[in-house]
């Protein structure tokens, strides 16, 4: 980490890794300025997170911004997940609104104000690869905690910029050291899964955003397309899920395929949803493409998967495939593939499909 007394802007959610991160670069003498983003959120919410970071600012005494991002955010981020769900994918909005929000806005934001670097909560690390001519990003240490899959979109640019006090530390440490400060008692918000989604119940949240006409039932069939029951609307379902279905079977069914151009939702038994390989597009390459076509790295497919060894292939600069060394469960197109070399992100890409 680099000290002295440059300016840092600490993007803070009123949550306690964001707030200790900004007292930890407080005590090491950085001039640190806090900077809340304002999202698409009913008022009453808005409002308690503004009340939050406010506590936090007063009690770290730092300088609070308000950074009003609802329009952006609205259509970079949750247009995107309204439009994957209704296209038979599942989203991962936070990989989005990491790269495209939290670092492509606050910078462009911290360029007018003269900052020079960005730190936020996230449990991950940074550091110059050996030849000193780009900066990797790492996995964090705390290996339940590492949040290094949400940031593969990073680039240089923001890598550049980009200071994670908490890459070191243990979730476990740092709610101590938190709670020590005084931080945590200044701090009611609860974390969830999706933090602009009420209670996490994404398929309500889907039906207020969207023309009802887009919502249609359907079939849900089996492997052979025999009808089994039906579905209130394909967005309702992802791949893996079993829960929800109301169909009765001799074994647990679920969720296998989704068509959507056919408004169906194909079920099958656990073992029909173990799968080794994939394409995935658009890929984003950290620190530069591999000179090989082929490399053997781990890889994730969704962020509480465990990296597995396997075998990437490049295809082109932005299409890669995939073979894990042994199946995997669940491969789910629209969520990401992130491959590690070890500790360190290569880069990752959007599970197209699997094969």
């Amino acid at each position: 980490m680099i000290k002295g007394k440059e300016a840092v802007a600490v993007a803070v959610s009123g949550g306690v890794d964001s707030s200790y991160a900004a007292a930890m670069l407080k005590d090491e003498g950085w001039n640190v300025m806090g900077i809340h983003l304002l999202l698409p959120l009913p008022p009453r919410e808005r409002a308690k997170r503004i009340r939050a970071v406010r506590l936090v600012s007063d009690r770290l005494n730092i300088p609070l911004f308000l950074l009003d991002v609802r329009g952006f955010f609205q259509k970079e981020v949750i247009d995107y997940l309204i439009r994957s769900y209704y296209t038979g994918l599942t989203p991962n909005p936070c990989v989005v609104c990491n790269y495209l929000v939290k670092f492509e806005q606050i910078i462009k934001w911290m360029d007018t104000k003269g900052i020079d670097y960005l730190a936020t909560g996230h449990y991950a690390r940074v550091r110059e690869n050996s030849n000193g001519r780009c900066r990797e990003l790492l996995k964090g240490r705390d290996g339940q905690k590492d949040q290094s899959y949400f940031l593969h979109r990073l680039n240089q640019s923001h890598l550049s910029r980009a200071i994670f006090p908490l890459g070191d530390m243990t979730k476990a440490d740092v709610s101590h050291l938190a709670k020590e400060r005084g931080l945590s008692r200044s701090i009611h918000l609860e974390s969830q899964e999706i933090c602009f989604i009420p209670d996490n119940d994404y398929r309500s949240f889907l039906k207020i955003q969207v023309n009802r006409k887009m919502i249609s039932p359907g079939n849900i069939v089996d492997l052979e397309g025999n009808i089994l029951g039906v579905h209130p609307g394909t967005y309702a379902y992802t791949i893996g899920q079993r829960h929800g279905l109301g169909i009765a079977s001799p074994e647990p069914l679920y969720v296998y395929q989704i068509k959507p151009e056919k408004n169906e939702v194909v079920a099958g038994p656990r073992k029909s949803l173990f799968t080794k390989t994939l394409t995935a597009e658009d890929f984003n390459w950290i620190g530069g493409q591999p000179g090989k076509k082929k490399v053997r790295v781990q890889a994730q497919i969704r962020y509480r998967h465990k990296a597995a060894d396997g075998t990437l292939s490049i295809i082109s600069p932005n299409l890669v495939q995939f073979e894990f060394d042994q199946p995997q469960w669940a491969i789910t197109p629209g969520q990401a593939l992130v491959c590690y070399e070890g500790e360190k992100v290569l880069g990752g890409g959007w599970i197209k499909k699997s094969i």
